[in-house]
């Protein structure tokens, strides 16, 4: 079965230092926790401790590209530091997958920052969303991205995401489960707004016996939009004992 781990994203609307959050985590059942951007305004020292208390693992973080190639020796020791040694890529805009030379000039792009992240003994994986699978020549984005580009390239496969633009996410991790470590749980509606998972398009069942076919080693759990955000991390953790 995948561990289980959160977006702190999710939490990003509560105005708590992160290593409270952190506490918050554990208390609700994860087993590790994925940093979203605000990271970098938080307290290193405070995470450590908070980390230590808690048991919780440093599963990946969302770093944007520019600021791994801006300053990457900076950016990996930092995350380094935190017991990290996965950085996730979390978007680049629609323009990168429009034609097949973008996605080619992409794919370089994108190999590129993964060849030197490894260099310093880190992984480097790139989390879709919707746009990754629109049409290019007859087949998603997605598709040729994963053909021009090679390890140590992986993805961290969003399943809401990929749902939501029509496509089955069991039938990517069956063609690209080698490539594929992490997974983030999240869901949406037909109008691709999120939604608590269960409550939109995504085969939750059909998804965590494909996690677990593949050996997934982490399933992430993510909502981009929480009415509650405690509420929605208790459903997380129980939604991820399936996986």
């Amino acid at each position: 079965m995948a561990r289980s781990a959160i977006q702190l994203y999710t939490l990003r609307a509560l105005d708590e230092p992160l290593d409270e959050l952190l506490a918050r985590v554990r208390d609700a059942g994860f087993e590790g926790v994925e940093y979203a951007n605000r990271i970098g305004d938080a307290d290193a020292d405070a995470v450590r401790t908070a980390l230590d208390e808690t048991g919780l693992e440093s599963v990946a973080a969302h770093v944007g590209i520019d600021e791994i190639e801006d300053d990457p020796e900076a950016t990996i020791e930092f995350y380094r530091s935190l017991g990290c040694d996965h950085l996730v890529v979390p978007w680049l805009d629609p323009e990168c997958f429009e034609t097949e030379s973008d996605i080619e000039a992409t794919a370089d792009r994108l190999l590129r920052v993964a060849e030197t992240v490894d260099d310093h003994d880190m992984a480097l994986s790139y989390h879709n969303h919707d746009h990754e699978f629109a049409a290019v020549n007859g087949r998603p984005a997605f598709e040729h991205l994963a053909e021009a580009t090679r390890e140590p390239l992986g993805f961290e496969l969003d399943c809401g995401w990929t749902a939501a633009a029509g496509v089955d996410p069991t039938a990517v991790l069956d063609r690209w489960g080698d490539r594929v470590s992490l997974v983030h749980i999240s869901d949406a509606d037909e109008t691709r707004s999120s939604v608590e998972v269960g409550d939109g398009v995504l085969d939750v069942e059909a998804c965590a016996a494909a996690v677990r076919a593949h050996d997934v080693e982490w399933a992430i759990y993510e909502h981009d939009d929480p009415d509650d955000q405690m509420a929605s991390v208790a459903h997380g953790a129980d939604v991820l004992e399936r996986f």
